[in-house]
């Protein structure tokens, strides 16, 4: 019986979960420096603004006056998000907020660095297309114009719910995520055009993600964009 090399099936055991959390990312099925303009900043100045914030949804949720107060939503939501997350429940008894934004945070990391390396087809994959053509206009205005991006995730230092809303079928949450990040944009010849190779940078971002509640497809793709002032 030939020998096994346990560290290769470690390894490969490792390979598969991996690539199985990154294909279900955002899947919620569970049978000091003040902030920067924002990670999309060079995005909006080359497509103009993203699409604004996901408004917090104030109606009634037929909940119990306890559930109502949003008790269980305070350690992961702003009080303003309590209501439309109590919709959202209701409407989906799978949602769970927790696995929700861990979701988030890898989404976050994935398109940041997608974005940077002009790897639409990771892209398509996360968004919406409205946010995808915004996305995709940026990535071609950069390589006409000869330049490239490398930008590192160093932290992402929270992520919390900052809104949230049903409507109709569409859950729409929109995530605040205080990140740090290290960015930087050469031109043909190799000169820094923007940002720093070495400097490491405080972004704060509001990013809403949307899901249609009757779909059997678990995963929320990111639909707008826009700085924290």
């Amino acid at each position: 019986m030939p020998d096994i090399d346990l560290p290769t099936v470690i390894f490969a055991l490792v390979a598969l979960f991996v690539a199985y959390k990154l294909r279900s990312v955002l899947g919620m099925r569970s049978d000091a420096e003040r902030p920067t303009g924002g990670l999309l900043a060079p995005l909006r100045r080359a497509t103009g603004p993203a699409p604004s914030v996901a408004p917090v949804d104030a109606a009634p949720t037929g909940l119990s006056p306890v559930a109502a107060v949003g008790d269980r939503w305070k350690s992961v939501a702003d009080p303003g998000a309590w209501s439309g997350l109590n919709a959202i429940a209701a409407a989906d008894n799978n949602f769970a907020s927790e696995g929700f934004l861990s979701g988030a945070r890898a989404a976050y990391d994935m398109i940041v660095h997608a974005f940077a390396a002009g790897d639409s087809a990771t892209l398509r994959g996360l968004m919406a297309p409205e946010a995808f053509a915004n996305f995709g206009n940026a990535i071609r205005a950069r390589a006409a114009a000869g330049h490239t991006m490398s930008t590192t995730v160093v932290s992402i230092d929270d992520a919390a719910i900052a809104a949230a809303q049903l409507a109709g079928s569409n859950a729409q949450i929109t995530v605040r995520f205080a990140s740090k990040l290290a960015s930087v944009t050469h031109d043909s010849a190799g000169n820094v055009v923007e940002g720093s190779p070495t400097e490491v940078a405080d972004h704060l971002d509001l990013w809403t993600f949307v899901r249609d509640v009757r779909s059997r497809d678990p995963n929320w793709r990111l639909t707008a964009t826009q700085a924290e002032r």
